[in-house]
């Protein structure tokens, strides 16, 4: 039988994915006290994104390419490539990456490999997020604001990097990069119905992240 944990490196159609919906999903634990006032607690320590591409659905070639891109992942048996086109970049969306763009670590002189990360918000509260599907010729690196065109590699199923000799101690490595947001399908069946969608329904073909 195939592996259940087996991720195909593909990217869902861009067109499609530029009309789905979703974002970042938290799980949070809130108990009110006798008082009224609240006890809050994370359950989840990262957040986890959900789409629903059926919203991108709009003629009978999507229908079709839908179908062919899930028959293809054996329903939620494979994992895929999925940009999220709100958040998709180590910058904002209307810009293009550099590679002074995030922080990613500070050299100890012995360490060679590093993640991807992309740091939301700023101070104590801030929170990383590992980049673990880089768009492999998008990434790059500088080391104290100097770009570094060689001499490291990219592992771009996982996000880290790796330099052919350590970076010097106390050296401020950031990097810019594209990102796809590693998915799988929500659902092992597709209700589809031609009647319904020519009379303005939409699909509902959840998507959810997952850590591969």
């Amino acid at each position: 039988m195939p592996n259940s944990s087996s991720f195909h490196d593909v990217r869902f159609p861009l067109d499609i994915s530029r009309r789905a919906t979703g974002g970042p999903q938290r799980k949070t634990e809130i108990v009110v006290l006798g008082s009224g006032r609240e006890q809050r607690n994370a359950r989840w320590a990262d957040s986890r994104r959900r789409y629903d591409i059926g919203y991108g659905v709009k003629d009978i070639d999507d229908i079709h390419r839908v179908v062919a891109f899930f028959e293809a992942r054996m329903g939620r048996l494979h994992g895929f490539r999925f940009r999220d086109w709100t958040d998709w970049k180590s910058c904002p969306p209307r810009q293009s990456p550099s590679a002074l763009d995030q922080p990613i670590a500070t050299a100890d002189g012995q360490q060679t490999t590093f993640q991807l990360v992309k740091t939301y918000g700023s101070g104590p509260a801030a929170w990383l997020r590992q980049i673990t599907r880089p768009v492999h010729d998008s990434v790059k690196l500088a080391i104290d604001g100097q770009p570094v065109t060689s001499g490291w590699s990219l592992d771009d199923a996982t996000g880290s990097v790796t330099f052919d000799v350590p970076p010097a101690a106390g050296g401020h490595i950031t990097a810019g990069y594209e990102f796809d947001v590693p998915v799988r399908f929500d659902t092992d069946e597709l209700r589809i119905s031609l009647a319904a969608f020519n009379a303005g329904a939409i699909p509902d073909i959840p998507l959810v992240e997952i850590r591969a």
